[in-house]
């Protein structure tokens, strides 16, 4: 059985997929060539069944493990009974001699190398390939290649990857090895390769290295944010730029599908596609940290996926199409064996109505960082985007949904559906102040309906047996997304009623530092851990309330709450510290992000000493 903490995980990437590479230097999880493809290694789900690629080394002691600064290349160090050698992994992806206006800002090349060298003594090893094609649901031939390499080559389909190696490899039943013993200064590589075209050169891994090194450096220096919190705000833009999709522009909301976040439990689900929600939280964090390139990208992929533009928005998509029906791989056990195994998502069918808010906040940001003089082709579909949204605004005011949690039981009206329903409108008016997109009856008419939804929701969200605005109209439930609508306006943060929801929602949904969504019935047979984002949420609350000597200490603390490389999975079990669901996920980094560039900007404004109120729309 798997026992790898889902926290002992680190990632690399090209920005087309992303590999998890364990502590001890395997790597249990690729889908190749893109995020949504089947899995090649599935360790991370079955240890039996699923595929890797380990480095096995005698006498181990010791390891430790570092990203190289700025970048996404991962070195890990071990320390042997003989001697010590460092393994640095990362995805190859070059700089472009010049970046085009559109596309791919880097040039990936469809590889994972592995290059280890020994620091001190002797080291003696090997690398061991077991791939695993389809989720484990298809076989592999090995097949050894003039020139030394081995075709691992899929039975069912004609693709395969190529092995590599710097030292003689070797075929051992399902699995190819790699041998080595290194004094000081001596190295080994490992090449995987999946493109047909490319032969596994080892010779020119060092300077793959490099190169890929010197992009994500410049990417990492074009870095706006200077604050105390630096090293984890840029860990977290890397990792937010690592879930990108390059050749779409895409942004999937995490890595993996199916940890769950309930142990024991059944809320295993994937996440491996683009969320509406939580794509347009990444642009948001991305322009707070000066990347406004990311942003524009993502408006190219809604440009391609949603041809209606606006008019047929969807909740989720596929990188490259449509979200594939949800469906359970029984053959396989799940991380712990925890299952079941899902790959596609069910929720991609809801209704989920706070989208149109989400995404014109992100809209409205992006277009703020470029001083409203957009692309050309996101200026010419503007004005009959911001129709089509806000049409669909003023059409589901009144409508139940499965809100922001995508429960999977009954509609409601859910309180932070309307109130982004509010955010939406607020943002269109902000928009059309700034560009001509619609007449001025039409923006008067998106005024008046905000107005109208702002006074319901004040109202009918309002409980006063529980003194707190609840999860939906009439229900006595409390739900941290409703601090998700005072960071982007929809309630004044000094009002006396959201100081006591803040309070409520700090007593009742709230353990210690960390903070569990909601805690009604879902409809679910186990409680799932607490949600990390929510915890941050409760950060820029106390913010905007001006309780910042509250909320920075608390800040620091969640910041810890990460693993060894600053990185966070969905939850964060309250009672072992372990962490939960899909990792790395990006919703937990955006909100890092977002709290981060907050609190520096009301430690600026306290250093001004104005009385003014502190109000940033700098996203959730």
């Amino acid at each position: 059985m798997t026992d790898r903490p889902i926290e002992d995980y680190a990632i690399i990437g090209d920005t087309c997929t992303t590999a998890l590479v364990a502590r001890d230097g395997s790597i249990d999880w690729l889908c190749w060539p893109c995020h949504d493809s089947p899995a090649l290694f599935l360790r991370l789900l079955d240890e039996d069944k699923g595929g890797a690629c380990e480095i096995l080394l005698e006498g181990l002691r010791e390891t430790r493990r570092r990203y190289r600064p700025g970048t996404t290349i991962l070195e890990t160090t071990f320390v042997t009974a003989t001697g010590t050698l460092t393994l640095a992994d990362f995805m190859p992806l070059h700089p472009l001699d010049e970046v085009p206006d559109e596309g791919p800002d880097g040039a990936p090349h469809g590889r994972i190398v592995r290059l280890a060298t020994c620091e001190a003594g002797t080291v003696t090893g090997r690398f061991r390939v077991r791939p695993t094609f389809d989720y484990a649901r298809d076989g592999a031939a090995l097949e050894p290649e003039a020139g030394g390499t081995v075709l691992c080559r899929r039975l069912a389909k004609p693709e395969g990857v190529r092995v590599a190696a710097s030292v003689p490899l070797t075929i051992a039943g399902d699995r190819v090895e790699a041998a080595f013993a290194l004094r000081a200064g001596e190295g080994a590589s490992l090449v995987l390769a999946h493109r047909e075209d490319d032969d596994g050169d080892v010779g020119s891994a060092a300077a793959s290295l490099s190169a890929t090194q010197g992009y994500w450096e410049e990417w990492s220096g074009r870095c706006t944010y200077h604050g105390p919190h630096r090293d984890d705000v840029l860990r977290s833009a890397l990792v937010l730029k690592l879930l990108t999709h390059a050749p779409s522009g895409g942004i999937i909301a995490a890595a993996t599908t199916s940890l769950p976040e309930a142990v024991p439990g059944t809320r295993n689900f994937d996440y491996r596609y683009v969320w509406m929600r939580d794509a347009s939280f990444t642009v948001t964090a991305f322009v707070n940290l000066g990347y406004v390139r990311e942003a524009a990208e993502f408006l190219r992929f809604l440009r391609d996926a949603d041809k209606t533009r606006g008019r047929d928005l969807k909740l989720m998509y596929g990188i490259n199409g449509r979200v594939p029906e949800e469906e359970i791989l029984g053959h396989l056990r799940g991380w712990r064996g925890v299952g079941p195994v899902r790959i596609g998502n069910a929720a991609s069918g809801q209704d989920q109505y706070d989208i149109y808010g989400e995404f014109l906040v992100a809209l409205h940001a992006f277009l703020d960082a470029v001083d409203y003089d957009p692309p050309v082709k996101v200026n010419d579909h503007l004005p009959e985007a911001l129709g089509h949204l806000t049409d669909h605004v003023i059409r589901c005011r009144d409508e139940p949904d499965h809100g922001i949690w995508e429960l999977r039981d009954e509609k409601r009206q859910i309180l932070h559906t309307k109130g982004m329903l509010w955010v939406a409108l607020d943002r269109a008016v902000q928009i059309a102040q700034e560009v001509d997109v619609a007449s001025p009856e039409r923006v008067e008419e998106w005024r008046r309906v905000a107005a109208e939804i702002r006074a319901e929701y004040h109202e009918k969200g309002w409980n006063a047996q529980v003194g707190a605005y609840t999860q939906a109209y009439g229900s006595d439930d409390l739900d941290a997304a409703v601090l998700r609508t005072v960071l982007f306006g929809a309630f004044d943060a000094h009002a006396p009623r959201v100081a006591a929801t803040l309070d409520a929602v700090s007593a009742g949904l709230g353990d210690g530092d960390l903070v569990y969504r909601y805690r009604n019935d879902d409809g679910f047979d186990h409680p799932e851990a607490t949600f990390a984002a929510c915890a941050f949420w409760r950060v820029g609350c106390l913010a905007l309330a001006g309780r910042t000597e509250e909320a920075e200490p608390l800040f620091a603390r969640l910041l810890t709450r990460g693993n060894d490389l600053g990185l966070f999975a969905e939850e964060i079990d309250a009672a072992t510290g372990e962490q939960r669901g899909n990792v790395p996920q990006g919703f937990t980094h955006m909100a890092i992000i977002n709290h981060a560039v907050r609190l520096d900007r009301a430690a600026r404004h306290r250093e001004s000493r104005t009385d003014e109120p502190c109000q940033w729309a700098v996203g959730a």
